[in-house]
């Protein structure tokens, strides 16, 4: 707490220096603000700090409210993932990107798929034309699987895998090729993203209505918890909220939002939260403003760990301990001059270090042109490697904790985003919240805000609205041929040429009946795959069963 003579001496540096040197040399016509619209001051001091307690709003390392890094030892103990984002063309081509990223250093596989998987259709479906490889790997069935873990003991890396409303079958078949391989359910580590909710607010990819999507979320929460308790079965999301056009604030309330709806979800399922919480997992984007994304990792932290513990009653310290995987801000990187997006990455991951992350995926400079090449994941991943092991900031944990910006802006960022999660609250929740378009009313507005100002050059960007070169070199960027195409979709049809249709239509019976009665459904899912049944197969089950979601007109 501030004594009488700090705020005085404030008071007296502001009258005295401060005001006069600015009247003589005024301050740049800028606006001194968080990209979230935080004022943010000339200087600040203890006095800034009124009523401030270091046991309740830091505490130590590893212990509540973990504002400092949920893990006592943080980086001094073990450096964070770098599981850089691979998946492109067909399930070779990934398995041999895959190969060569841990070649040089990766220490977890990260998985994105294509438009097709991700919307519920195999490669052969009338839907998937033109779309088939092109910003993700293509997989239908579990022989795809197959050949993208080909050679990769799945009890030796962990991987991560970016789907969401077909997350269920992908997760299946995952647990489908532990088995093929002999590797216990207990030994596989990974996480899926399965975060159905920022799907309605953010990301638009789905198949059925939010009750039914997250119902399906739970049965995944719920069966790893019982059979893979070192696998996480979501990763709640604020990344795709944040690129929608969201402020860092709106990303930080509304992501947890979002994970209190399944932690709700959970316990009206009878769940016990010390059961499962420990195993949820969180994904944050990291942006341009170094301080604010700092301070966000912080506040996330501090808000998850009181509303568990408050809320639901989680008595077990890591029901409480939020672990997150970030990645630097696709959104912030520019098709002009992409070689300045190396620098934006740089900055952003420092951010994210000094944030405490668990994880880390470093954007490739050409990733705005198309998904990255061979050289450009490379430096991506360097980047992350100079961070750890040239700058010095991991030797200690939360270097920058007890910075008097740095707590005031922590403290800002924990109050404006639980006045959104208390006006999700007053709705009734995330998902009654979604139907009235609140979350994505909020965050379209702020994307407007955002892009007038751009316009009008309040926000600089280095190369697009200045500093900009009167011609550019064309960068070589990565083509997916196409025959990639043609060859997933004789793939697909010759597994399905090949295979029991008795035993498929059994499989899809039993599935519906599943869907319907309430039931788990990942028990009859891992039967399911194991005899080839498709993705888009197990996704018709669900558009019948569940019913196909509009979304509601929110202007």
């Amino acid at each position: 707490m501030a004594d009488p003579s700090e705020r005085e001496e404030r008071e007296r540096w502001e009258r005295e220096t401060y005001r006069p040197f600015v009247a003589g040399a005024p301050e740049r016509p800028v606006r001194f603000e968080t990209l979230s619209g935080i004022p943010v001051k000339p200087l600040y001091t203890p006095v800034d700090l009124e009523g401030w307690r270091y046991g309740d709003k830091l505490g130590h390392p590893g212990e509540f409210p973990f504002t400092r890094g949920p893990y006592p030892s943080m980086y001094r103990g073990r450096l964070w993932t770098m599981r850089m984002f691979a998946g492109f063309g067909r399930p070779e081509d990934t398995n041999a990107r895959f190969k060569y990223l841990l070649a040089q250093g990766q220490t977890g596989l990260s998985t994105a798929f294509d438009m097709p998987a991700l919307m519920g259709y195999d490669a052969d479906h009338p839907r998937a034309r033109g779309e088939v490889g092109k910003e993700g790997v293509s997989v239908s069935t579990l022989a795809d699987f197959e050949v993208l873990f080909r050679d990769i003991p799945l009890d030796r890396v962990t991987t991560s895998m970016t789907i969401n409303c077909t997350a269920s079958v992908a997760l299946a078949m995952y647990l489908a090729l532990a088995d093929k391989q002999g590797v216990s359910w207990d030994r596989i580590g990974g996480t899926m993203q399965n975060d159905m909710l920022k799907e309605f607010i953010a990301q638009k990819e789905w198949i059925s209505p939010p009750e039914s999507a997250v119902r399906i979320v739970v049965d995944t929460i719920e069966f790893c918890a019982r059979h893979a308790p070192r696998f996480n079965p979501v990763s709640i999301s604020g990344y795709h909220i944040r690129e929608a056009g969201a402020t860092a604030v709106q990303e930080l309330a509304f992501t947890l939002a979002d994970g209190f709806g399944y932690v709700d979800a959970c316990v009206k399922r009878g769940l016990d939260v010390d059961s499962f919480a420990p195993r949820l997992s969180f994904f944050f984007d990291v942006h341009n403003d170094f301080f604010e994304e700092i301070a966000k990792l912080r506040a996330a932290r501090r808000i998850w760990a009181t509303v568990m513990r408050e809320r639901f009653g989680a008595t077990k310290a890591e029901s409480m301990r939020l672990r997150t995987h970030t990645q630097t801000a696709g959104v912030s990187a520019t098709a002009q001059q992409p070689l300045n997006n190396i620098a934006r990455v740089a900055i952003q991951a420092l951010a994210a270090v000094l944030g405490g992350a668990q994880s880390l995926h470093t954007n490739s400079y050409d990733e705005v042109l198309a998904l990255p090449t061979e050289e450009a994941v490379t430096v991506a991943l360097r980047t992350q490697q100079i961070i750890a092991e040239e700058t010095g900031a991991p030797l200690t944990v939360d270097p920058l904790g007890g910075s008097y910006f740095l707590e005031t802006l922590t403290d800002q960022m924990e109050a404006r985003a639980m006045a959104y999660i208390r006006k999700v609250d007053e709705l009734g929740g995330i998902i009654r919240a979604i139907d009235h378009g609140y979350p994505q009313r909020e965050i379209a507005e702020a994307a407007y805000r955002y892009q007038l100002m751009d316009d009008a050059g309040e926000k600089v960007v280095v190369g697009v609205n200045r500093y900009v070169l009167p011609e550019e070199k064309p960068v070589a960027y990565l083509r997916i041929d196409e025959a990639v195409e043609r060859e997933q979709v004789e793939r697909v049809r010759r597994v399905k040429a090949g295979r029991d249709a008795a035993r498929v239509e059994r499989r899809l019976t039993q599935l519906a009946e599943t869907c319907r009665s309430g039931r788990n459904v990942m028990p009859v899912l891992v039967d399911a795959v194991k005899d080839y049944v498709s993705l888009g197969e197990i996704s018709d089950v669900y558009r019948q069963v569940f019913g196909l979601y509009r979304e509601p007109i929110i202007f």
